[in-house]
């Protein structure tokens, strides 16, 4: 059930007795035949559904009446589990879990950064349930494209030895766990080497020419991954991986407004 008091949020019991904390707000009721997208928020590698950008959808989809869901992926944030145990095959199963429990109707799915890689997982597994998607600096398949290659020899080899690295952390004060089960694991889910994703709706990339984390390339990879032919990518100059400055901010919220009227 959802809540009004910021600090609260639910739980959504998956199996095996995870438990996947979320905060959903009912959208307002519209008149007529008029049925618009609920919007989604998928977050990133280590983050969690208290950033900023999910915090500024919150407030800008209560204020356009937009259904709205933001979710911790086990192991980070509210829900429970240890982030060293996870993979991307796990973190999919819990946005799955709250696209399928929480939420009805069509959504619109705001993926970013390993976000990005979840909705569009989301998207082939229950392409009918989605209007259409918005990736934020997306790092599909990052786990072995992105990030193997950039780790320094001495972090390969903890990996490969220890079997985890503790790595810096280039947005909070704390390193945290990169595990060889997350790497080796990760080649499960890859969707940039195989055939187009078979979703033919609006999709929106956003994507800083000043990303620290992806490269412009991997985010026009991501762009062809798609089988659709409204696929638009903007490459925002002196962005980078967070996109959270209050012009980014404004930008992602005129993309979604702009996807939502489509429908």
């Amino acid at each position: 059930m959802a809540t009004d008091n910021p600090l609260a949020f639910d739980i959504l019991t998956c199996k095996g007795g995870a438990s996947i904390a979320y905060r959903h707000r009912p959208g307002k009721p519209q008149t007529g035949n008029a049925t618009r997208p609920g919007v989604i928020f998928c977050g990133g590698f280590n983050s969690n559904m208290d950033g900023t950008k999910a915090g500024r959808l919150d407030r800008f989809c209560e204020k356009e009446g937009l259904a709205y869901t933001r979710f911790d992926y086990q192991g980070h944030g509210h829900s429970s589990g240890r982030f060293e145990d996870g993979t991307i095959g796990l973190w999919f199963e819990d946005a799955l879990a709250v696209l399928d429990k929480v939420t009805d109707g069509p959504q619109l799915i705001v993926g970013s950064s390993m976000g990005a890689w979840m909705a569009m997982l989301l998207t082939r597994a229950r392409v009918e349930r989605i209007s259409g998607l918005v990736l934020l600096a997306p790092a599909p398949d990052f786990g072995q494209k992105l990030m193997w290659p950039s780790l320094p020899q001495a972090a390969r080899d903890a990996i490969e030895q220890d079997g985890l690295w503790q790595r810096p952390s280039e947005f909070e004060d704390e390193d945290y766990p990169i595990t060889r089960a997350l790497i080796e694991e990760s080649a499960n889910h890859h969707l940039l080497d195989g055939d187009p994703l078979p979703f033919d709706g609006p999709v929106r990339i956003l994507q800083g020419d000043r990303d620290e984390v992806v490269p412009v390339a991997h985010a026009l990879k991501t762009a062809a991954a798609f089988r659709s032919g409204d696929v638009v990518t903007s490459i925002i100059k002196g962005a980078d991986h967070r996109l959270s400055t209050e012009a980014n901010l404004k930008l992602l919220e005129n993309t979604i407004l702009d996807l939502v009227k489509q429908v």
